[in-house]
Formats: C-alpha cells, sequence, structure tokens
C-alpha cells in the first residue's frame, strides 16, 4: 500500500525539479536556455519596456538583474530579440525577431507536446484542483518575499 505524499515545499519542488530538467532537455536542441525561453514567451506578447521586462521576469524568476541582463544581451546578441526605439522619446522596448518568433514557436510547441505527456494520466478535475492549490502557494510565498527584507 502506498502512501500518499503531503503536499509541501519538497513534493513541489521534486515536480519542479524533474519537469525542468525534462524541459532543459527538449529546449536544448533549440539552442535557448530555461531563462531564455521565460523572457520569449513574454516577448511573444508583444515588444516590453526593458524595466518591465525585467520586473516580470524577476517577480517569475528567482534571478537578480545581473543575471537577467545577461540574458537579455544574449538574446539580443543572437539576433532572437531586438531593441525597438519608439518615435516621440518613449523607453525603448525589446521585441522578438522573425528568428525568434520561429524559436518561440518550437520552443511552444516542444513544451505543449512535453506537458501532454506528463499531465495525459491527471484528471482534469485533479489538475485543476492542483493548479488552484500551486497558485495559492505561489501568491502567498510572494506577498512573504516581498514583506520581508532580503
Amino acid at each position: 500500500m502506498s502512501t500518499v505524499p503531503t503536499l509541501n515545499g519538497q513534493v513541489i519542488g521534486q515536480a519542479h525539479y524533474a519537469t525542468r530538467a525534462l524541459l532543459e532537455r527538449t529546449i536544448g536542441p533549440l539552442g535557448v536556455t530555461f531563462h531564455q525561453v521565460i523572457v520569449l514567451n513574454l516577448l511573444a506578447q508583444g515588444p516590453v519596456e526593458r524595466a518591465d521586462l525585467t520586473h516580470r521576469v524577476s517577480s517569475t524568476l528567482a534571478i537578480d538583474d545581473p543575471a537577467l541582463r545577461q540574458v537579455l544581451d544574449h538574446l539580443v546578441d543572437t539576433g532572437l530579440a531586438q531593441v525597438d526605439a519608439p518615435a516621440g522619446g518613449d523607453e525603448p522596448r525589446l521585441a522578438l525577431t522573425d528568428t525568434g518568433r520561429a524559436t518561440q514557436r518550437a520552443v511552444a510547441a516542444a513544451v505543449a507536446d512535453l506537458s501532454a505527456r506528463l499531465y495525459a494520466a491527471i484528471p482534469t478535475d485533479e489538475a485543476s484542483t492542483a493548479a488552484r492549490v500551486l497558485t495559492i502557494v505561489t501568491r502567498h510565498a510572494n506577498a512573504e518575499l516581498a514583506a520581508t527584507p532580503a
């Protein structure tokens, strides 16, 4: 008889790290890293001011500004993203290039395939419950992080 594990950080972390390892193996041949994928997905929604992008990524990932700057610079240097300087003196924005859009679509397809395999045996109602619970845990953890000094 197997026991049902207690929902805690260890169980969540094990699922995260196992899934991330598979994701990194999947995206490796596409020439991008996990952090780059996060940025590509955000840029796929449209051009973003660098400060807004930095805030959105750092609130999603545990990554400091210098490391994120390296990710953004690498995407620009490799031709996956470009800096758009809008007219009128507005803040420059990062946007995907055609190559970046193609790479992001390839990543999205690979992630969709991986997700389909990993979650296929989970009943829809259980997956919905897990998503709600993890969203609440994330919200609570982010609130505590914001309320306490580093």
